[in-house]
């Protein structure tokens, strides 16, 4: 079948099932396909010569998928995209990759990323940028900018990225794809290397809904291996699937819409409130008052984590180690080589948060904050089901265009921290173009283990649209 990277996973497992597909070649025709326009976009740190194929017999058995670079797959190299971690190998499997292989699903490789997902732009790496597929000179966002650049170019029909301040939905945005974060502590993070561990959660990069709920369905549900994972049921994702959304009160938070954001994704945006309005949804004002001192208690929060979760980096247990004559040499050497300048950065900002004399001037008052921006969720969601804001105030930027500017590469995420920091579901979907034919994405926030509501708008949504069927020109040559 000539065009069968068009179609999403569960369409090609129908493919498959009605024998117009051969299962066990259909990894190779993506590996084959990923290996010839890959060198263009750059979206993978390793696609595998042989391909790791699921022993399980799930709908989506045969199906090729890729994984960030920072979920560990026993007997692979992982690497976060970091010197210090360049030879390092696995020595388990993350328990969403058992979960994957006891579905069936094939593995085809790892995607790059910003160095231990510190970034919003797929730049901070040590493999180099990925390129967005629908213009090569603009970023694909991050930090899982591989993951999203990938499914968007189809090289494969969905991938798993992680998500601690926007990292799967801000690159789903730029790339035009689907990017869901699920309620911290609906999959496990075993297995995930940390960035900031009361934040960071696993999640979907997918073209449509449908895809995103089959995936949801396998990777979902309580891990005895992760502390922070919820003991709670898991639905089948797949019922949420149905066109119905006049029962449902859309949230649209004033803070959301203010200067900053491009009119042009503005318009998009509303674009979505109006359709979903005229299908009998109710459109609701709100207010997230606390919403301004999201991006400054978000860095002091994720930076203090990383600083502490980092530490096991230094070039004696694994991973990249400068020989000096001593202890202090041995550390300052092998740090300040491996680790990138984005990485060193946060490394610092947090360090100095979590310092004596500091650690109540910042962290403590970070912590304080975050709750009264939960308790704004709390309220929202006593008069809302949902809510409706940009995924980012813009559209992919150029390479090269924020990376000397860190505050404001920090503000391309402002519109999904505050859901990382209350610990929500959200999702990113394509809502349209710009007038330079680059995506735009929409995001609903939902409330927590409330993906079911998401998912049936979402796909309420794309059955009125055909945004997520858009596929960048770069993919047929």
């Amino acid at each position: 079948m000539k065009d069968f990277f068009k179609l999403g996973g569960h369409q090609l497992a129908e493919f498959i099932k009605d024998s117009k597909l051969d299962r066990d070649k259909l990894p190779f025709l993506f590996r084959e396909r990923a290996q010839r326009l890959d060198p263009l976009i750059k979206s993978f740190v390793e696609i595998y010569p042989q391909p790791i194929i699921g022993e399980g017999n799930s709908f989506l058995k045969g199906i090729p998928i890729a994984i960030k670079d920072n979920i560990c797959i026993k007997g692979k190299r992982i690497t976060c995209a970091s010197k210090i971690l360049n030879s390092h190998i696995s020595v388990y499997d993350a328990t969403v990759i058992e979960r994957l292989k006891r579905a069936g699903l094939v593995i085809l490789g790892t995607t790059n990323m910003d160095e231990f997902a510190f970034g919003s732009s797929c730049e901070n790496s040590c493999y180099g940028p990925t390129k967005n597929p629908w213009e090569l000179e603009r970023v694909p966002g991050g930090s899982s900018g591989g993951s999203a650049a990938a499914v968007a170019a189809r090289l494969v029909p969905f991938a798993l990225g992680s998500d601690t301040g926007g990292s799967i939905r801000q690159p789903a945005s730029f790339c035009g794809v689907v990017g869901f974060k699920p309620t911290y502590g609906r999959v496990s993070r075993f297995g995930l290397v940390a960035f900031a561990s009361s934040l960071d959660q696993i999640g979907p990069i997918t073209t449509d809904f449908v895809d995103c709920a089959y995936l949801l369905n396998i990777i979902c549900g309580f891990d005895k291996f992760d502390s922070t994972s919820a003991k709670v049921d898991v639905p089948d994702f797949t019922q949420a699937l149905t066109f119905q959304v006049s029962d449902i009160k859309i949230g649209i938070p004033q803070e959301y819409f203010q200067e900053g954001l491009d009119r042009e994704v503005e318009e998009k945006v509303m674009g979505v409130a109006k359709q979903l309005e005229k299908k009998g949804a109710k459109l609701i004002d709100i207010s997230l008052p606390h919403t301004e001192y999201a991006v400054a208690t978000y860095y002091i929060i994720a930076c203090s984590e990383a600083s502490s979760n980092l530490q096991r980096y230094d070039g004696i247990k694994y991973g990249l180690r400068e020989s000096k004559n001593n202890l202090v040499e041995l550390y300052r050497e092998s740090r300040g080589e491996g680790f990138g300048e984005e990485a060193k950065r946060r490394i610092f900002l947090g360090t100095y948060s979590l310092s004596s004399g500091y650690y109540q001037a910042y962290y403590l008052r970070a912590l304080k904050v975050r709750t009264l921006i939960k308790d704004d969720f709390q309220k929202a969601f006593d008069k809302v089901d949902v809510i409706l804001t940009p995924t980012s105030p813009t559209s992919a930027f150029k390479i090269g265009e924020k990376i000397t500017d860190p505050l404001s590469m920090y503000l391309s995420d402002i519109y999904t921290i505050s859901v990382n920091l209350a610990g929500l579901p959200a999702v990113s979907f394509p809502c349209g173009f710009n007038k330079n034919n680059l995506p735009v994405g929409a995001q609903l926030i939902g409330r927590a283990f409330d993906e079911q509501t998401l998912i049936r708008i979402g796909f309420s949504y794309q059955q009125i649209t055909d945004y997520h069927t858009q596929i960048p020109p770069l993919v047929y040559e």
